[in-house]
């Protein structure tokens, strides 16, 4: 009797086992997959912007980074072909967008990307891709490699900033802002400032700013999220860090999506765990609200954007980059009904 007993609390917790590893493994493996993986290129993807087509959101373009001696810049459009191509950057890293720079007395929209080998940024117009400038990044450093670089504009005035940061730099000054103004009929940049303070850890690549709220946000990697103010007058006083402890290793992408004038969610890459953690737009520092899982591998960069580009993706897009020389195009409603999930699961207690 005692053996039979024993037999069957034997087979109960095998059973038990079994069922617990199989549920282990389900939630190990549940991803949102990606609508759309874009055509790979040359060498090695690291960062994505979003062009919105003004006339047609469906024919907006994506313009992505291919990291390399020999790389460039690679367009394409929303069902992940490519068609466009900047080649011959020496090391291209990251690259942003930004709308209405006044240049020959008419408005263009303008893509900038860091050159690491060069020490350079470039300057290309969208969405022919037309070069129209560049300008050289800490000069008189010894420490330069220019990687992240965001753009802000300036609500009220129009100006327009890039805002640049390195391979490795100083415990403070970190980052320097750059005015783009047109000489010659070209673009350059006018250094304004040094400013972002930097743990030391790793490196400072991922940037990104908010320009309706006025804040840049950059990822010490292994550290956290800095938040500074976007415009030059407003000060160099450190803001908020956030994230901290949430990250497997790297801290990477960051990208901003709104729901209001005021709300929305900011997107992280947590690079080794294959996830991005969430936090809430209008009070990032109050703690990570979801963490997101995806098929991306090893994700860099990222972009959103929260425009009906089509009847396929009606509240927007969620770009990341992937190994495997790909970017991968979310249908922004997959991203955020995972949100709000465990938003409600965590209101709930479960």
């Amino acid at each position: 009797m005692k053996i039979k007993m024993l037999e069957m609390r034997y087979n109960l917790w095998i059973n038990l086992t079994v069922l617990c590893s199989l549920c282990a493994c389900k939630s190990q493996q549940y991803k949102i997959k990606p609508a759309v993986v874009t055509q790979k290129v040359n060498y090695d993807t690291d960062d994505p912007a979003i062009w919105i087509n003004p006339n047609d959101p469906s024919k907006s373009l994506i313009v992505g980074t291919d990291k390399d001696t020999n790389g460039g810049l690679f367009v394409f459009d929303l069902d992940g072909k490519i068609v466009r191509k900047v080649l011959g950057l020496k090391r291209p890293n990251n690259v942003d967008i930004e709308y209405g720079f006044m240049l020959k007395n008419k408005t263009v929209d303008i893509a900038l990307t860091t050159e690491r080998e060069t020490n350079k940024v470039r300057i290309f117009t969208l969405p022919d891709m037309e070069e129209v400038g560049d300008f050289s990044v800490f000069d008189g450093e010894k420490q330069k490699g220019p990687m992240g670089i965001a753009m802000y504009k300036n609500p009220k005035t129009k100006e327009i900033y890039a805002v640049v940061g390195r391979k490795s730099g100083p415990s403070d000054n970190y980052l320097w802002e750059y005015k783009l103004v047109e000489n010659n009929g070209c673009i350059t940049g006018e250094f304004v400032r040094k400013f972002g303070k930097y743990s030391g850890k790793k490196e400072i690549e991922s940037i990104a700013v908010d320009d309706a709220l006025g804040y840049v946000y950059y990822s010490d990697e292994k550290y956290g999220v800095h938040q500074y103010y976007a415009d030059p007058s407003m000060g160099n006083q450190e803001l908020s860090v956030f994230g901290i402890g949430d990250f497997v290793s790297d801290v990477e992408g960051i990208s901003i999506y709104p729901t209001s004038d005021k709300t929305g969610y900011i997107l992280v890459s947590n690079q080794q765990a294959d996830t991005f953690n969430v936090y809430r737009r209008e009070v990032p520092e109050s703690g990570r609200i979801a963490e997101i899982p995806v098929m991306t591998s090893e994700s860099d960069g990222s972009e959103v954007s929260p425009v009906h580009f089509s009847e396929r993706f009606p509240k927007g897009i969620f770009v990341a980059m992937s190994n495997g020389k790909v970017f991968h195009i979310y249908d922004w409603q997959d991203i955020e009904r995972e949100i709000k999930r465990q938003i409600q699961k965590n209101k709930s207690g479960m």
